[in-house]
């Protein structure tokens, strides 16, 4: 059996966590679950962890060391969109399957026991619905769920289409998990300098990255790989198209060397992409480099939204309702989400803006879930040594 999380935390917080009271009893519930997972028999009902709190209190970093402590059972360990996506995708593939959802369900208990999901948030009346029906199914084949949220289970799609048809998911979720407000007024992830992940990938001869003529950055660009120099070595393919294949659809790409790869914030946040888009992406490359991003948010309007609305595979009828958001708002979800995903698998992103980090999000409809980002990014800065680029 591997250290503990309270073991495994206790070592790292003589090296580079600090420590925070705030913590103990998330810790010692997850503690807890993992001696009930390495000691009980295997067919008795263990109750879940769901784990919220402002961002930055340190629930990711306390679910994952929960996780790697595990060896048994089989787990699976997912950011919540991500899994949303995967559903849908299975969703789209189930034609002629009585009640698919159960058959999704069950599919998914046979693979796995344990599941733990980052940033629980529920925003789309479409997973709102088949919430409800999937986790049902989940737990009755004895799935453990362990989640981190910025949201209480009572709080969950508040003011969302419908939300009645979401009340039973809250119910399933007060009872078969132990709900751990960490209330702690610590932001880790602006406070603790994390090591970065990428220290041991720096390239060794830089002259070879700017003596390839296919790379035409922009003068400050070069001058921001100069000091980062990651992921690039002599043997690096460079792609020489002008747009990549992701999710077999064709994304315009400034430049492509090796795992590094030039977007404009437009070919990636301003159209029609998806999580599955951005999975595709982190899956693909180990440093994203996203120029010419604008402000976002901004003033919001409000206006009647059309009878009748479609979200992922299930459509309902929405009457006339008013609807308050900025035009940027989509771009700005997208946004959140590439943050998200490339924050998930551990992604270096170099943001290449006219505007700073404090300033780029403009206040709006959306601060609530940018909050989040901005605390991730932060975090991510640390990874490069700098994010943001004036």
């Amino acid at each position: 059996m591997t250290l503990s999380p309270i073991a495994q935390y206790q070592a790292l917080s003589k090296i580079n966590v600090l420590p925070d009271d705030a913590q103990t009893e998330a810790l010692q519930a997850l503690d807890s679950l993992f001696q009930q997972l390495h000691s009980v028999d295997a067919k008795c009902q263990i109750k879940g962890l769901y784990l919220w709190g402002d961002v930055g209190r340190g629930k990711t970093f306390l679910m994952d060391l929960f996780y790697h402590s595990v060896v048994n059972p089989p787990k699976l360990r997912l950011h919540f969109h991500r899994f949303m996506a995967m559903v849908h995708q299975r969703l789209n593939q189930t034609s002629g399957i009585r009640d698919p959802l159960t058959y999704i369900a069950k599919d998914i208990a046979k693979q796995y026991r344990l599941i733990c999901f980052d940033e629980f948030f529920v925003a789309d009346i479409g997973d709102a619905i088949l919430l409800a029906r999937l986790f049902d199914t989940l737990f009755a084949q004895g799935v453990i769920l362990v989640a981190t949220s910025n949201i209480a289970i009572n709080d969950l799609y508040k003011g969302g289409l419908q939300r009645d048809r979401f009340m039973p998911t809250i119910e399933l979720l007060k009872q078969y998990t132990q709900e751990i407000h960490l209330s702690g007024s610590i932001d880790h992830r602006l406070t603790v300098h994390h090591k970065s992940v990428n220290q041991r990938a720096r390239y060794n001869s830089p002259s070879a990255l700017f003596t390839l003529p296919s790379l035409q950055l922009a003068e400050e660009i070069y001058t921001l790989l100069q000091d980062e120099c990651l992921f690039i070595s002599s043997s690096s393919q460079v792609c020489q198209s002008n747009s990549i294949s992701i999710c077999q659809r064709l994304i315009p790409v400034k430049a492509a060397i090796g795992e590094l790869a030039w977007f404009e914030f437009n070919a990636l946040c301003d159209g029609p992409r998806s999580a599955l888009d951005y999975i595709e992406l982190a899956g693909k490359f180990k440093v994203i480099l996203l120029s010419h991003v604008p402000t976002l948010g901004g003033e919001i309007r409000t206006w009647i939204k059309a009878r009748g609305t479609e979200d992922g595979v299930i459509a309902t009828s929405t009457g006339e309702r008013q609807l308050a958001y900025s035009i940027q708002d989509d771009p700005t979800r997208r946004f959140i989400s590439l943050v998200d995903e490339l924050y998930d698998q551990k992604v270096c992103l170099i943001i290449h803006s006219a505007h700073s980090l404090e300033s780029l999000y403009q206040g709006g409809a959306l601060s609530f879930e940018f909050k989040r980002t901005y605390s991730r990014l932060m975090e991510m800065r640390h990874w490069l040594g700098r994010v943001d680029l004036h």
